[in-house]
């Protein structure tokens, strides 16, 4: 079986995940393990397979194996016996703990990821805290108070279709060329009235424009719900629309073809931290294809599904999927093999990797001002919580062109190796998928990898360990005792693993995205005025405390129209069915607030300019009010020692203490270049 990422024969392999334009080229990849340095993935030394992974595991050694045994029966090693010594460390060396109770589908990558690593999984979970707990669905599969835990709060609800697109629209409203990757879409029912208007208006401006849309319902998943239409009146307007929202898109007709078959790309993408926020994405995906050849659609082929939807879920079951142990071939391939067939054909990869790279970072900036608010809802700051990791699916449908549009995000990508076979009518059987197998434990693996609790630990006994072998080596004269305690210095427990699959683009390209996170300090204000922990909504209180800590009222604008503001934009997104567990105002309520109101003072600017302008505005003001009250509590303090006498002996001021002062002078020097800028 070809490696994930290997070229067919003859066909030179191309270069995975390069930069955006601009950026300086990559460099090599550090080998780990003896591997050569810039192969890809499974190549050099690769990890065992699924089969021979479960046959090993009956007769590990190790702690539980013959090795492990001998090595605790014996009192002392006799010298020179380095696998010996090698098992005995590795039981005396402390193992990662993982939780995999309620990992679900992605419990076979999962073990077989665990088992590379020599980590201790739990299968029937812990009384005692686990330093990695790997959920199957959501956050709140567990309670969990500690440790680390594969989801992220409020991830299944940002990545539903309406409510990425009402994220992805808010970023095409402030920078529509750099979020030009995402089609036009429209909210039913509530938008159902604009989408007619605007598809009437675009008609009669140019007649030749026949387009065709797609209509995918807001809580579906597998392709469930989905259809094609060629006018607004051809949407399902019963009842059922009502009680189960759609988002309705520009279908893309013109989609790159391979084999004349369409296609789309599942790539993996791993969230590793919101703050400071860290993005990996995985070198290999998988390609899933559609089992009839295209065709642009007509009023005919609207409703051939294997013709125009690549869900895998949906094409299994047509006659001519072709399920295979190659790469290079089938239903479902690697991304690489189809990168290496458009190489060969003179594409340039290298600018579509930095087109996927740049959709990825885009789309997750648009997701995380709100991920944010339910973060600090459900592990308020201060409070015992664990931290949190998240790997992504993200579904991309290349154009005839090369360019990449984003077609949907999964919070809970499957992670299945195996896939169900008939074997004879009506009785199935699980077959193990050696291209799932490729491309899933990889980015298992290595994302465990990435969040490793003990890597740290680890790092601080190596450089301990290679100082006492520096010194040690001057002393002794017997340079095999010198020469063995390099050895055992230099073993680590990633020795004989490939090099990792994920490749950072965020903070590593952070400079050519930051401009684009407007929407994060719009959403830090919310955070800040929302007053009670744990709530994701803001009260006309915290609303009214805003506008007057950031000075916002005057002559022009009182306090009667903020409340008038307030009401109006609130009551409108509550009657869309957005979250009424609570009442209140929500982030994208405050967003269209905050938006109105830097429309109103800086006329004359885009909106971006606008919305950044109020926005150090508002930080200006904050950092003031900050420092008043940090002066005031000092004299508070000063006054109660002079009627108090107290032992000051042994205190010490740290600089911290004028931070707040330190941030004043930074934000009103900015604020000062807006506003020369705009002058």
């Amino acid at each position: 079986m070809e490696p994930a990422g290997a070229p067919p024969p003859g066909c030179a392999p191309a270069r995975e995940a390069e930069e955006p334009p601009g950026s300086p080229a990559l460099p090599a990849e550090e080998p780990q393990g003896g591997q050569p340095a810039g192969a890809p993935p499974g190549e050099g030394a690769p990890p065992p397979s699924a089969a021979a992974e479960r046959d090993r595991d009956r007769h590990a050694a190790g702690p539980q194996g013959p090795s492990g045994r001998a090595a605790r029966g014996r009192g002392r090693r006799a010298p020179g016996r380095r696998g010996g010594d090698e098992g005995a460390r590795a039981a005396r060396r402390p193992r990662v703990t993982v939780d995999s109770s309620k990992a679900k589908t992605s419990l076979e990558a999962l073990k077989i990821s665990l088992r590379q690593l020599r980590w201790r999984e739990f299968p029937f979970g812990r009384r005692l805290p686990c330093d990695i707990y790997w959920h199957g669905v959501s956050f709140h599969d567990n309670d969990i108070f500690s440790g680390q835990v594969n989801k992220f709060p409020g991830m299944t609800e940002m990545v539903r279709k309406i409510t990425l697109s009402r994220a992805v629209r808010t970023m095409q409203d402030l920078f529509p060329l750099e979020y030009n990757f995402y089609p036009r879409s429209w909210i039913l029912p509530e938008e159902f009235p604009l989408f007619v208007a605007e598809v009437r208006m675009m008609k009669d401006s140019d007649p030749s424009w026949k387009p065709t849309f797609i209509v995918k319902p807001d809580g579906g998943c597998q392709g469930d719900g989905i259809y094609l239409i060629k006018d607004p009146s051809d949407i399902r307007l019963t009842g059922s629309i009502q009680s189960r929202p759609a988002v309705v898109q520009e279908y893309i007709c013109k989609p790159l073809l391979v084999d004349k078959l369409k296609f789309d790309i599942r790539l993996y993408v791993l969230l590793k931290s919101l703050e400071p926020l860290e993005i990996y994405i995985a070198k290999d995906g998988l390609s899933r294809f559609c089992t009839e050849p295209y065709q642009e659609p007509t009023l005919k082929n609207l409703h051939q599904v294997f013709m125009h939807l690549t869900n895998y879920s949906l094409n299994i079951h047509s006659g001519n999927f072709i399920h295979s142990d190659s790469v290079n071939t089938g239903s479902k391939r690697t991304f690489s093999s189809i990168l290496c067939r458009l190489s060969s054909r003179g594409a340039d990869v290298k600018k579509l990797w930095s087109d996927i790279i740049s959709l990825v970072i885009k789309t997750i900036i648009a997701l995380t001002p709100e991920l944010k608010v339910y973060y600090q809802s459900d592990i308020p700051a201060g409070k015992p919580g664990p931290t949190c990791f998240q790997i992504l699916g993200f579904d991309i449908l290349l154009m005839k062109n090369l360019k990449p549009m984003l077609l949907e995000v999964n919070a809970n990508p499957s992670m299945r190796i195996e896939h169900e076979q008939e074997l004879s009518p009506g009785v199935f059987e699980n077959v193990p998928s050696p291209v799932d197998e490729e491309v899933k434990v990889a980015v298992i693996r290595d994302t465990l990898r990435l969040v490793d609790p003990h890597k740290k630990k680890r790092k601080d006994i190596q450089c301990q360990t290679l100082e006492q072998v520096s010194e040690a080596s001057e002393e002794l004269l017997d340079a095999g005792r010198a020469d063995r305690l390099e050895y055992e210095a230099s073993r680590s427990p990633e020795a004989g693993l490939p090099s990792l699959c994920l490749k950072q683009v965020f903070p590593k390209y952070a400079k050519q995205f930051n401009y684009l996170r407007l929407v994060d300090r719009v959403a830090a204000l919310f955070i800040r005025f929302l007053g009670v922990k744990g709530t994701t909504k803001l009260g006309p209180t915290g609303f009214r405390t805003f506008i007057r800590n950031c000075k916002l009222s005057n002559s022009n604008f009182s306090m009667a129209s903020v409340d008038i503001l307030y009401i109006d934009i609130t009551r409108r997104w509550n009657s869309m069915g957005i979250d009424h567990k609570e009442s209140g105002m929500c982030l994208q309520a405050f967003v269209e607030a905050f938006f109105c109101l830097a429309q109103k003072k800086y006329k004359s600017l885009p909106l971006h300019e606008q919305v950044a302008s109020l926005i150090d505005f508002c930080e200006y003001h904050l950092a003031a009010l900050d420092e008043k009250r940090l002066v005031c509590g000092r004299g508070v303090v000063e006054r109660r020692s002079a009627v108090v006498p107290c032992q000051t002996d042994g205190l010490h001021l740290t600089p911290a203490a004028h931070a707040p002062l330190l941030n004043r002078t930074a934000t009103a020097s900015k604020f000062a270049d807006y506003r020369n800028h705009r002058y």
